[in-house]
């Protein structure tokens, strides 16, 4: 029989099998070097140690045959060593270019910053045009088909200029009249009771009570009595002064106010009245009533004002190169916005000689005529005025062509000629006015899409397709810009295609090739344009002409010099001024006293100078270098034999397109080509001397022959 151990409490003696288990508590603890004394050894992986030995030395192998291979390469010459590779860098850095993205002016052959905006230098592209086309670009077709780049060609052909302006309706200054009080005296009655009621000529306006009118009635009466007293007897002398008494006093009357009716009537009735009527002078619409009844009003003080509004005028303000396109006359096409669907034609009635120094604009004055009344003064109105482009010589109008127009009024247009029922004056031929009696054709420009013209300050350029791919850049002559179209007076052709779209990106192509571009205009402008310089001339070797033709020869230098006056000061010449010089060079074209050559410069002077005060300013300038080219050979040829003065040669280089020569009586040099902007600017000045000057000669005399 078991026996429990001491100190365990008494339990049954039936145990379960859950008892008769040992628990971990019970189990004997081992030493960790006995546990892994008697846990199992893994074996030696040779294979995976193989592996790595032989993977070793399979890349080491092919490493030599790499090093090898390359050695091999290099010995016949395929690829370089590193000091050939050194020596093509630094062979390539002698030939590179970096450039500024921003500024591709700056162009230095090493990398860097860029020493106006800081930006990292940048390697500059190849040049697309070629290392000898230093003004052009060559544009790849697929390049081109990207950006869209198009051409048009360059036409000449008629070009008419639309003007358009807004301006204001006005009353006509020449249609208006102020009703003021002949007497002092009462406004007892105004039969034109307000501002816009419409009067005719004789109708009754306004009633005055004035006690002088009266007296002087009284006085005129009695001095007719007294005249009518005297019998034959009566000494002449007191007859007649009687007689001059009442005629004085009717005189007094009408200055008075009354008028012929009224005084036939006071000598009919022989009864002087208080109150006299006053009438109007002229029909319109009263535009202002300045007194009430009952208002005292003095001598000359004015009661109403009245227009004839059957004619009013359009004020126009026009930019003065419009302006100079503009002539008297000319046909206006006006629409308000106010008469939706209708529109009016009015002429241009003045151009102001003066340009307004504040707005820097002309006031033009269009005449229209309201005889339904429909165009209220005060109202805005748009304005269209169509001119033709080129030399501005006659133009043809249907509705003026061998008329009769009215020199203050254009609106007043005749069959016969006659005098201007509105301001009396003797109507003028249309002619006077350059307008032809039968059709004249209309002069031919260049013209190009308004979009192909890039432009910078004074100077303009486009780009010209002078092969397939090939733009170059090309300096222009401006003319007058059209709505979607510019007008160029030189630098290109008739028949060359033009870039319009995409001739910015061809522009920058130029700047980052360091080609001349819009940024640097005046490169292109050096380099196109041809070497200028002064005219070359002989100098002290004029021969002196005599007789008329000498003079003949010292009125056209004369009449030359106006007009070198007229433009140095920014305006035109006269046509007194344009017609002398074309009259003097015409008699000495035909003159014998003069040689062939000297002949055909007085021609040039007049064919070129003719027309010269209808063209623009900038037009004129143009045309006006070829006046004294021929005059400068001429001057330097020949002079009258009674001339004793030197004249003076200038050439300035900043002319634009070059040939700024000029010839002036006298210093300081006042520039006409480029007037107030460069006054001064010479860079060339010669004297030429009288033929006197120079030793002695024997004068050219006309052929008796």
């Amino acid at each position: 029989m078991a026996t429990p151990s001491s100190g365990a409490p008494n339990s049954s003696t039936s145990t379960s099998p859950a008892e008769t288990l040992p628990t971990e508590a019970d189990r004997p603890r081992q030493s960790p070097a006995a546990t892994q004394t008697d846990a199992p050894q893994p074996e030696f992986d040779r294979k995976f140690f193989v592996r790595i030995g032989l993977n070793a030395a399979a890349f080491l192998i092919v490493g030599l045959l790499l090093i090898v291979i390359v050695g091999l390469l290099q010995r016949v010459g395929w690829i370089g060593t590193a000091a050939d590779q050194v020596a093509a860098e630094r062979a390539g850095a002698a030939d590179a270019v970096y450039t500024c993205p921003m500024h591709p002016q700056i162009r230095q052959p090493n990398p860097g910053r860029c020493p106006i905006c800081s930006m990292p230098l940048e390697l500059a592209t190849a040049d697309a045009g070629g290392t000898q086309d230093q003004y052009a670009v060559t544009i790849a077709p697929a390049a081109r088909r990207l950006a869209n780049i198009q051409t048009a060609p360059m036409e000449k052909r008629p070009v008419e200029k639309a003007i358009e302006s807004i301006g204001r309706l006005a009353i006509d200054e020449s249609r208006q009249a102020t009703i003021s009080a002949y007497v002092a005296g009462r406004i007892e009655r105004l039969f034109a009771d307000y501002t816009g009621v419409q009067v005719a000529k004789g109708d009754h306006l306004a009633v005055v009570y004035s006690p002088q009118l009266y007296s002087a009635q009284v006085e005129y009466l009695e001095s007719q009595r007294t005249l009518a007293a005297m019998n034959s007897a009566a000494l002449t002398a007191v007859r007649r002064s009687q007689e001059r008494l009442a005629a004085g006093a009717r005189q007094r009357l009408t200055e008075l106010g009354m008028t012929d009716e009224q005084l036939s009537q006071l000598e009919r009735s022989q009864e002087a009245e208080s109150r006299i009527t006053i009438y109007a002078p002229s029909g319109g619409t009263v535009i202002e009533k300045l007194v009430v009844e009952g208002q005292y009003v003095e001598v000359g003080e004015p009661i109403y004002r009245i227009a004839d509004l059957s004619t009013v005028w359009l004020l126009l303000q026009l930019f003065p190169d419009d302006a100079s396109l503009v002539r008297f006359g000319q046909r206006v096409e006006v629409t308000v916005q106010s008469l939706q669907g209708q529109s009016f034609q009015g002429r241009v009635a003045f151009v102001n000689p003066v340009v307004d120094q504040r707005t820097r604009t002309v006031d033009v004055r269009v005449e229209l005529l309201n005889e339904q009344g429909l165009l209220r003064p005060g109202d805005y109105a748009s304005a269209q005025l169509v001119v033709p482009l080129g030399e501005s010589g006659q133009v043809y109008d249907a509705d003026l062509a061998g008329k009769w127009i009215s020199p203050m009024h254009p609106q007043i247009i005749r069959d016969q000629p006659g005098q201007c029922p509105i301001c009396g004056m003797d109507l003028v031929s249309t002619r006077e006015y350059g307008y032809s009696d039968t059709p004249v054709p209309q002069p031919e420009v260049l013209v190009v899409p308004r979009r192909a013209v890039l432009m910078t300050g004074n100077t303009s350029l486009v780009y010209v397709e002078t092969e397939p791919g090939r733009f170059e850049i090309r300096p222009i002559t401006l003319g007058s810009l059209l709505r979607d179209e510019a007008v160029i007076l030189a630098g290109v052709e008739a028949g060359e295609q033009v870039a319009v779209n995409g001739n910015f990106l061809i522009d920058s192509q130029m700047q980052l090739a360091g080609k001349p571009s819009l940024i640097d205009p005046q490169r292109a402008v050096a380099a196109i344009s041809p070497a200028d310089g002064p005219l070359a001339i002989a100098v002290d070797e004029s021969q002196p002409v005599a007789n008329d033709t000498g003079r003949q020869l010292e009125q056209l230098y004369t009449a030359y010099f106006a007009i070198v006056s007229a433009l140095a000061a920014d305006g035109l010449p006269s046509e007194a001024e344009a017609s002398a010089v074309e009259r003097s060079a015409a008699q000495l074209a035909e003159s014998e006293a003069l040689e062939p050559p000297l002949r055909e410069h007085a021609a040039n002077i007049a064919k070129h100078v003719a027309h010269l005060h209808h063209r623009s300013l900038d037009e004129a300038r143009q045309q006006f270098k070829s006046v004294s080219r021929d005059v400068l050979l001429l001057a330097a040829a020949a002079r009258g034999e009674e001339a004793t003065q030197p004249v003076i040669h200038y050439w300035c280089s900043m002319v634009p397109g070059g040939g700024g020569d000029w010839l002036q009586a006298s210093g300081p040099p006042t520039n006409p080509y480029r007037g107030g902007q460069m006054l001064r600017c010479v860079q060339h000045e010669k004297a030429l001397e009288p033929p006197h000057a120079h030793g002695s000669v024997t004068p050219i005399l006309p052929d008796e022959s």
